[in-house]
């Protein structure tokens, strides 16, 4: 058992796994299902008021798409009465004014969308659905109309690297309170995209290129599984404003079936929140515990100086390796 204390700070939940686009990168392969085994709306309760009785994260209510299940302002509301920050992440497909308003008023504080691509036919191929691009405009429009604050998501692949700096200036033009980038992490339906994740060269000059984006100070800058990038901004002499892969130590996800993960794309079961709760997966997971250690790491990861302030993608590791405790692959640092 790790020592030290490891406070919860944010949950992703998905809700759902249906989903009315076709996401190449889908790490769920979310769909129309139906899927079985899905949280009632009294078991999400209950998950709220046991994360409520010991933690205050923010919880991010995803999916498949969360809009679509007919008891969701239900549960925000709920979450909203236990005074825990709810954000949800949707597609925009089915978001109209008077959603948003509901979203607003029932207590969701920030909105994410994902936009993967310069121009519709780039992001509605990535998507799977043709419209999908319009729809995210629309949506981004009708929550900059209601005040509820967004954020824009892209997960990089080499299908759109070239095409950033056009998706930033989108974002921008957009009124997004933030970007976060996504690096490509190939599990689940992403597992087709073997091949088309950035390599080792391109990752670092992305990275770089991404740091000199948040120092502009424009807006809110993010990148998720990439946390060789806090390694980055420590090389560049500045202070890292996150700790890298947080997957077990400040975050975990639960799954529409209540399977906790470290996160999304570290596919390792890791605690029924269902049987045993929130407090005692969080607490007892050996998985989670395991990723608190920084000892047990192994390979360059586990000999690396930057090892506390990034860590590693575990989920790539994993992905690649079948160690979630090993290299992180995509880190050109100690090669």
């Amino acid at each position: 058992m790790v020592e030290r204390a490891y406070p919860l700070r944010m949950v992703a939940w998905e809700l759902t796994r249906n989903c009315n686009l076709n996401c190449l990168h889908c790490r769920a392969r979310a769909d129309m299902g139906p899927h079985s085994g899905e949280l009632s709306t009294d078991e999400c309760k209950k998950i709220i008021d046991e994360i409520a009785d010991f933690a205050s994260p923010t919880i991010i209510l995803t999916g498949g798409e969360p809009l679509l299940r007919g008891d969701i302002f239900d549960i925000i509301e709920y979450g909203q009465e236990k005074s825990l920050r709810l954000v949800i992440a949707i597609n925009g497909t089915i978001l109209d004014k008077e959603k948003g308003e509901r979203l607003k008023k029932y207590g969701i504080k920030r909105v994410s969308l994902s936009i993967d691509g310069k121009d519709e036919g780039q992001h509605d191929s990535f998507r799977g659905v043709a419209g999908s691009f319009s729809s995210v405009i629309k949506a981004s429009m009708i929550l900059k109309d209601i005040d509820l604050p967004f954020q824009i998501n892209t997960t990089v692949t080499k299908f759109n690297v070239e095409d950033l700096k056009e998706i930033y200036a989108l974002v921008r033009s957009l009124g997004a309170v933030g970007w976060h980038i996504f690096l490509l992490v190939p599990v689940g339906r992403g597992e087709g995209l073997k091949g088309k994740e950035l390599d080792t060269k391109m990752y670092e000059n992305v990275l770089k290129w991404f740091y000199s984006v948040e120092r502009e100070g424009v807006m809110e800058i993010k990148v998720t599984c990439a946390p060789h990038y806090y390694r980055i901004v420590k090389e560049m002499g500045d202070t890292p404003k996150s700790a890298g892969c947080l997957a077990g130590k400040s975050f975990m996800f639960i799954s529409h079936t209540g399977i906790a993960q470290p996160c999304g794309y570290l596919e390792i079961p890791s605690g029924d929140v269902r049987r045993e709760g929130i407090k005692k997966v969080w607490e007892g997971s050996p998985v989670f515990n395991s990723l608190r250690d920084y000892k047990a790491y192994t390979g360059k990861c586990g000999r690396c100086r930057y090892i506390n302030i990034c860590s590693g993608c575990r989920a790539r590791a994993y992905e690649l390796y079948g160690d979630f405790l090993g290299d992180e692959p995509y880190c050109s640092y100690g090669a």
